[in-house]
């Protein structure tokens, strides 16, 4: 079982492969495949719960969510995504909700969506036993106020992500998620820092890469620029599911060998 001394230890010499999951089954396939980190992001809530943004997710979401992604992972690490304002309104309500997610929901570590006030928060639930992944660059949870554009990309924003991306491994942060930042600053933080960095939307200089599932299958209508398709399944759902409402309709499903008769209950009136 991957754990999170192994991902720290990957740092500078295995490259770190990270996918999220929201559910078992997918779990169980991605952990088959040889993932190293299965991220129950908060994206759940535009490719699951039909959300327009990350906003609306609660922590009994994520929480229902890495549970099942847990009984479906046996190696990969487990990581659970903090919502929006599940941290940072109130420190001990903070530390209550990271630790929900190691105590009943089986995660090996949390995710914190970055900056300024979670430094301390990072430090404290570190004392007390709950790793956390820091993540800089575009946080979504911040859209009303950055949108979705690329971050970083000027001195004084490359020189403030630098600087917290210090502070957070200084607090105790295993690994630290760079997305949609220059990749020259990406090869530069990476450079800086002693854990792992993991990349999304940042270049190929990080120490590894995260992407969110239904981009990697084809279930997305739309995907950011900086993802990769590497399947299609949206094409071959929607041809498997038009096929079995045809068959429906023609009377060609269910076909005899898809039922069974018992001849005790023939002539019953």
């Amino acid at each position: 079982m991957t754990t999170v001394r192994d991902v720290r230890e990957m740092a500078g010499a295995t490259p770190i492969t990270m996918l999220t999951a929201y559910d078992a089954t997918t779990a169980r396939v991605a952990n088959d495949a040889g993932i190293d980190v299965l991220l129950v992001g908060d994206s759940v809530g535009n490719t699951d719960l039909g959300y327009e943004s990350t906003l609306p997710v609660t922590v009994d979401e994520i929480a229902s969510r890495t549970a099942a992604v847990a009984r479906g992972a046996d190696d990969a690490l487990v990581v659970a995504d903090m919502p929006f304002l599940s941290v940072g309104v109130d420190d001990a309500e903070s530390v209550r909700n990271c630790g929900r997610m190691l105590k009943e929901a089986e995660a090996d570590a949390v995710k914190l969506e970055s900056g300024p006030r979670t430094v301390d928060l990072t430090e404290r639930l570190v004392e007390l036993g709950v790793p956390v992944m820091a993540h800089l660059g575009l946080t979504p949870q911040r859209v009303k106020e950055t949108g979705y554009g690329r971050q970083g990309t000027t001195r004084d924003e490359a020189h403030e992500i630098l600087d917290l991306a210090r502070r957070h491994e200084d607090a105790g942060a295993f690994a630290l998620v760079l997305e949609h930042v220059p990749a020259n600053l990406a090869a530069q933080v990476t450079d800086a820092l002693s854990i792992p960095t993991i990349g999304i939307g940042a270049g190929g200089d990080c120490d590894g890469q995260v992407l969110v599932v239904d981009d990697v299958l084809g279930l997305s209508e739309r995907s950011p620029p900086f993802s990769k398709q590497f399947g299609d399944l949206r094409s071959e759902m929607l041809d498997a599911v038009s096929e079995y409402r045809e068959a429906v309709e023609s009377g060609e499903f269910p076909a005899e060998e898809h039922g069974h008769t018992a001849d005790e209950l023939d002539e019953l009136y």
